[in-house]
């Protein structure tokens, strides 16, 4: 390399150099507040944010720690709260199953020990949260027990037997004392359970047996698991469930075993947010059940800490803009800046719909231009606004199009349903009747050499009969389908007219029973109100070889409010033969039907019968 070359290398290298260091030190100059005012401002205004922002940050930081400790103490309140009423629901719903069960055995006629021990087991297979159920007698011995646990035993000793004499019974968490032989022991010590009694009345109401039973704890705990799994809450929570006399009984590993008192210092010193509840409820469920929801306190107030970081960041970052824009308001040139003002107030008040930049590159003209950009921008969006408008209204007008379309396809679906609806009711009618017509005409065909002539016309004269009421059946129904008798004169003139023609029919003594409020509904619930009567006389005359039959329709006053809660009740009863209720009945479908019928207008639908003791059929619902 020429020794020329490698000089004229260097000159450039120190000009490059020079000219970088010239240029770092003009932009350092710039920022010399004793030599520019804008500079002055700048650092004034970054000093007095940065000391507003700490202050800011501080006092936010205070603020959101003790709304977040409030709101987080509120949250595991409720939360305590929410689990120790979701317990409570529980525990009572298992108490209303012994108390069903008692009702049941009280309604029952069979009161043998197999037989009582069988429905008890039943009652343990559907429900295994129970560890042990069993009856005892009136002298506190026990008659009947899953499993055979404690047959022949006393038990008139236990609370439960003597609460549950007069009342159903819920008692406290305690150590299984009948059951350590079937039960497996928990870290040596017999488990834990809780009693549930009711009594067991006769016909008039008097105290002759208690049914108790046991629920595992085990199922408590993983309640409590689940409840705990439900909270609305992100964030790791510890629940702690303490027992009447205090002892805890689930909760972290520390804390089991110890008992919980007024000064017991839940929070363990501050490191912890605690909601506690107590729960007592007056009656047949005593549970004084405490529990205890802890969040961690550096968990729960990461939110103060996140703000106070955040509120400093933001005053700081706003302080540095606020600076910089103190700086180049300084540097603003008056007249072109007044020119840009005037510009500005004449597209504001409409006058033109654009902004001229101003020239050059300096910060005015980069204000006119972020302006004018802006300006530029809005008669953008407010054209686009316009053209969206008119595309939401053509969109309104084809889902208005589409709305109509779908209520077009709802009548014809209410339409087809009710066609379905009596193909149903010519089924039930005229398909019979054809049916007998059809198993007489072959039982006369096969018999018809061996029949006398009178004989023979007997049983033609019986098919004539069956023919002539598959028509006249026929013809009801298809009067039915031109006249809605139920909306036309009313629920109680139709069902009496209905009774009427039943009793004609099927020869049997019919009553009638109705009040005025009740037989004037005619509305669409007094239609499916009558087609399930209808269903239960078929059935009566089918099945229930009645002599008499007695139908209701009243309303019962509400208890709080007697207009505002008042019920329909409609009855169905005869005195026929009866039948078994739990029994199954392949290819009968009658009562299923009536029961979706009921729920289709939210009524409650309940049968009582009993072979040899008639049926009554009881239908509830809001008036």
């Amino acid at each position: 390399m020429h020794p020329e070359r490698v000089q004229d290398s260097d000159e450039r290298h120190f000009v490059v150099t020079a000219s970088c260091g010239a240029g770092a030190m003009k932009a350092l100059g710039r920022l010399d507040p004793r030599r520019h005012l804008a500079a002055a401002i700048g650092w004034s205004v970054v000093l007095i944010v940065s000391l507003a922002s700490l202050v800011a940050a501080n006092v936010a930081a205070d603020a959101t720690g003790r709304r977040v400790r409030a709101d987080t103490e509120r949250l595991v309140e409720q939360f305590a709260i929410q689990i120790q009423r979701a317990l409570w629901t529980n525990l009572a719903t298992r108490l209303s199953i012994v108390q069903a069960t008692a009702a049941q055995i009280e309604s029952s006629s069979d009161r043998g020990t197999d037989a009582l021990r069988r429905h008890l087991e039943a009652v343990q297979a559907q429900f295994p949260e129970f560890a042990w159920v069993g009856m005892a007698d009136a002298a506190g011995r026990v008659v009947a027990a899953t499993g055979g646990v404690m047959d022949g035993e006393d038990v008139s000793s236990r609370p439960w037997f003597q609460r549950a004499q007069t009342r159903p019974y819920l008692g406290d968490v305690h150590n299984a004392v009948l059951l350590d032989n079937r039960l497996p022991r928990v870290n040596g010590n017999p488990p834990r359970v809780i009693d549930v009694a009711a009594p067991v009345a006769d016909g008039k109401d008097r105290f002759v047996s208690v049914i108790g039973a046991q629920l595992s704890w085990t199922w408590i705990e993983r309640l409590l698991t689940e409840l705990t799994k439900t909270l609305d809450t992100p964030r790791r929570i510890d629940v702690l469930l303490a027992a009447g006399d205090g002892t805890v009984l689930i909760g972290p590993p520390s804390w089991i075993g110890r008992t919980l008192g007024a000064d017991t210092d839940l929070s363990e010193g501050g490191a912890y947010l605690v909601g506690r509840h107590t729960g007592r409820v007056d009656g047949a469920i005593d549970l004084p059940w405490t529990v205890v929801v802890r969040q961690p306190a550096q968990i729960a107030l990461a939110q103060a800490v996140d703000a106070r970081r955040t509120v400093f960041y933001v005053v700081l970052l706003a302080g540095f803009v606020a600076a910089l824009a103190a700086v180049a308001v300084t540097r603003v040139l008056t007249r072109r800046l007044a020119v840009l003002g005037r510009d500005a107030r004449e597209v504001r008040r409409g006058e033109r719909e654009s902004l001229a930049a101003p020239a050059g590159a300096d910060e005015v003209a980069d204000i006119g231009a972020a302006i004018s950009e802006l300006v530029n921008h809005l008669q953008r969006e407010k054209r686009a606004l316009a053209q969206l408008n008119a595309e939401l209204d053509a969109r309104v007008a084809e889902r208005t199009a589409r709305i109509e379309r779908m209520a077009e396809d709802s009548r014809r679906a209410a339409v087809t349903r009710e066609r379905l609806r009596l193909a149903r009711d010519m089924h039930d009618t005229l398909a019979h009747s054809l049916m007998a017509l059809l198993t007489q005409i072959r039982l006369v065909r096969k018999l018809r050499p061996r029949l006398a002539q009178d004989e023979l016309d007997a049983e033609l004269g019986r098919a004539e009969a069956v023919a002539a009421s598959g028509l006249q059946e026929a013809r009801a129904a298809i009067k039915q389908m031109r006249h809605n008798a139920v909306q036309d004169v009313g629920l109680g003139p139709a069902l009496r007219e209905l009774l009427l023609r039943f009793g004609e029919r099927a020869g049997v003594a019919v009553a009638f029973d109705a009040d005025d409020a009740a037989a004037a509904m005619a509305d669409q619930r007094a239609e499916t109100v009558f087609r399930i009567v209808e269903e239960a006389l078929h059935n009566v005359e089918r099945h229930a070889q009645a002599q008499t039959v007695r139908v209701g329709l009243r309303t019962l006053p509400g208890v709080a409010a007697p207009q505002a809660d008042a019920r329909t009740r409609v009855t169905v009863a005869d005195d026929g033969i009866g039948f078994d209720t739990t029994a199954p009945h392949p290819g009968h479908y009658g009562l299923l039907g009536m029961r979706e019928q009921a729920a289709l207008v939210g009524a409650t639908f309940d049968i009582r019968s009993a072979p040899g003791q008639g049926t009554t059929i009881e239908l509830e619902f809001a008036a």
